[in-house]
Parts: C-alpha cells; structure tokens; sequence
C-alpha cells in the first residue's frame, strides 16, 4: 500500500485516482476545483491541502495536467516539488507535453535525485473509469518496470516507448493521426448525410468496410449513432478540441524541427484551429463535424 501524491483531477485524472483508491492505495489528491477534490476524499482519499507537506510524505507522485506550463509550474523552480520530494521518488506525469519539456523536466528530476517517467495516455474518459487505458511511457527501463504495478490497475496496454520523452513523441504521433481520422471520419459522414444516408447505416458499411477505424467503432461523431459517445451528449464530457489542437500544434513543432512535412496533421491542425475560432474549443475534439455540417453542433 503506497501513500501516492496525485495531481490534477480533471475528467482524465478523477476516474485514474479513484482506480488506485479502489486497489487500496493510500491516496493525497490535488486539483484546483475543489468539488473534484471534495468527491475523491469522499472515496477515501485525503486532501492534499499543502502540496509541499504531501510530497515531503509521498512514496510516489502522479500528475495529469493540462499542458507544459502547469507540469513545470508544479515540479520545478524555487518551489516545485521536486525540491521536497525523498531521494529515489518515482515521478509519473501522465499529462501530454512537449518532448522537449519532458525531457527538461527529466533532467530536472536527475538533479535531485528523482526518478521521472513521462507517460502520457490514450483510451479516454471511459478508460479511464475502466481502467483500460493505455500507458505510453519514456524512460529508465527499471523505472518502468519498477512503475508497471501502478499503471496496470490504471490501464491495460502498457508501452515502454524507450528513454525520457519517448512517452511524449509516441503520444503526439497517435494523437496526430487521431485527429485525421475524427476529420476524415467526419468528412465522409457528413457527405453521406448531405446525400440522404441514415449516418448510423453509413457508419456501419464503413466499419465493416475498408474504411474502418476506431473513431467508427468506439467514437462516432454523428448524433444518436452511439448512445454513450460524447456526440450524443451535446459534445460535452469528452476530450476537449482545444486539448487536441494543442496535441497538433505539438506533433506541427516536432515535425517542424525534425524536418518533416506532416501535411495531413497541418490540415488536421487547420480545421481544429477553425473550430476554436467559432467558440468551440470546450466541446469534444468530435464536434468537428459541425465544419462540415452545421446541423450537428
């Protein structure tokens, strides 16, 4: 039973915390919402009002932030964590950054004697709850395996994607090409419907067709094809648009400065660009249908 710090408690994080309760892990929770905070300690977990105290105390640390800034602004400099946290620490940030900052981050976390991994995840909200997520990780592989028991009652595929910042690399890769399947998925729908197919009858030819893909099988974003997706929730508790075109502005950055065109995830990053520029950037990453067919927003 390890005394786990856990950071961040947004629609990823919340359901990830409470697995690790549920297996009886002794859990200090973070989050600047306190009605997140308030319905983890009603699980059993315990507030972590001091965040420096709770690291002083923590066995293992887990974050899972918005973005680069938050992660940083929480371990690092004159009061991060990493300052307050005991020799041999295992640091697991799940949140999806830069490579190039989880690899500052991990040399950071060297200097004081801190053993970080970056280990982003897909599988969204419902693995989360689930706990099936898949774990993409970068680091030590002793850090990892030493790290695996945690990330096995979070999630069900669990990737060693090599050294410090692997996680990250990998993670932007899938969420790049996530993106050009949820635009061209979406595409395709929208024309079917413009030319009178039923979008659910349309989705299942495809899904069993050559077209297949997993935003058919698990994320449709047409209205009322699949009951629990976030389409047919109003576009709402799902993977924010504005979290996936930071995800592509990323992959657009790594692209760029490794000489590669990515035209497929610029146009991706286009269209998601779009969608922020008309006030959508809270609804669903799926909500870029309403480009192609205003009907559905």
């Amino acid at each position: 039973m390890q005394n786990i710090l856990f950071i961040g408690l947004g629609n990823m994080g919340a359901p990830m915390a409470a697995n690790l309760l549920k297996h009886g892990h002794q859990l200090s929770v973070s989050d600047l919402n306190p009605e997140a905070v308030a319905k983890l300690t009603t699980q059993g977990a315990h507030h972590a009002a001091d965040l420096k105290q709770a690291a002083e105390r923590a066995d293992a640390v887990i974050s899972m932030l918005p973005a680069g800034k938050h992660v940083k602004g929480i371990y690092m400099g004159e009061n991060g964590l990493f300052k307050h946290l005991k020799k041999g620490t295992p640091v697991i940030d799940c949140s999806t950054i830069a490579t190039a900052e989880a690899l500052e981050l991990a040399a950071e976390a060297q200097k004081c004697g801190l053993r970080f991994l970056d280990a982003p995840v897909s599988g969204g909200i419902s693995g989360a709850a689930a706990g099936t997520l898949s774990f993409i990780v970068g680091g030590s592989k002793q850090d990892f395996e030493d790290a695996k028991p945690l990330f096995e009652i979070m999630g069900k595929n669990i990737f060693h994607a090599g050294g410090n910042g692997a996680g990250q690399t990998a993670k932007i890769c899938n969420n790049m090409l996530l993106a050009v399947l949820m635009a061209g998925t979406s595409e395709a729908i929208a024309l079917g419907v413009k030319n009178g197919l039923d979008p659910k009858i349309l989705s299942e030819i495809m899904a069993a067709s050559s077209g297949g893909n997993w935003v058919l099988d698990r994320y449709n974003p047409y209205p009322g094809v699949m009951e629990n997706s976030p389409a047919s929730n109003g576009y709402k508790n799902g993977f924010m648009s504005a979290l996936m075109l930071k995800d592509l502005n990323i992959a657009e950055s790594n692209a760029a400065a490794a000489g590669l065109p990515t035209p497929m995830g610029a146009a991706a990053a286009k269209l998601y660009r779009e969608l922020a520029e008309q006030g959508k950037e809270g609804l669903d990453f799926s909500a870029v249908i309403s480009l192609y067919d205003q009907k559905v927003s």
